[in-house]
């Protein structure tokens, strides 16, 4: 009974809209953590490429090859998955339907982007790494852009 007729005074009183993009309004985006998760694709990917097989039957030499491929293979993988969580939380929670119009293209931008991070988890494929990077530079430049910045593009490697 107390608790019912709490509720009757608290819906009484006066509410204020709270308006947040988001599931947590706190704003912070910023595209750069995709960048270092899709930088680290492309370089597992070319130390996967670049990765020389023993050229005998020494059981160690092959269990050492067998674990630095399998740990390059799966850091890549992680990688890839993150750089897919990342752009896809500034695709539904940053990017607005007023963006469209800046940005037409803005979710085949996202669509591709997130298709190329599957195709690096499955492939060891330099061109799709490469490819992968170029699309997050340019979600990159239309993020800094909608918000009247002109961060530069910088890379760690």
């Amino acid at each position: 009974m107390l608790r019912s007729a709490i509720s009757a005074i608290i819906n009484k009183l006066p509410t204020k809209v709270a308006n947040a993009h988001c599931d947590g309004p706190c704003g912070v985006y910023d595209p750069a953590s995709a960048r270092v998760s899709a930088e680290a694709v492309l370089s597992m990917t070319k130390k996967l490429i670049d990765l020389t097989p023993p050229e005998n039957n020494d059981p160690v030499a092959w269990a050492t090859y067998n674990n630095t491929f399998s740990r390059f293979v799966a850091v890549k993988e992680e990688q890839a998955q993150l750089t897919k969580k990342e752009l896809l939380i500034l695709w539904t929670d940053y990017f607005k339907p007023e963006h469209l119009s800046t940005y037409p293209d803005l979710h085949d931008t996202f669509w591709k982007a997130a298709k190329l991070c599957s195709a690096c988890k499955v492939n060891i494929d330099q061109s799709k790494a490469e490819e992968l990077m170029k699309s997050v530079e340019k979600i990159h430049h239309m993020f800094w852009n909608s918000k009247g910045r002109s961060d530069a593009w910088v890379t760690a490697s």
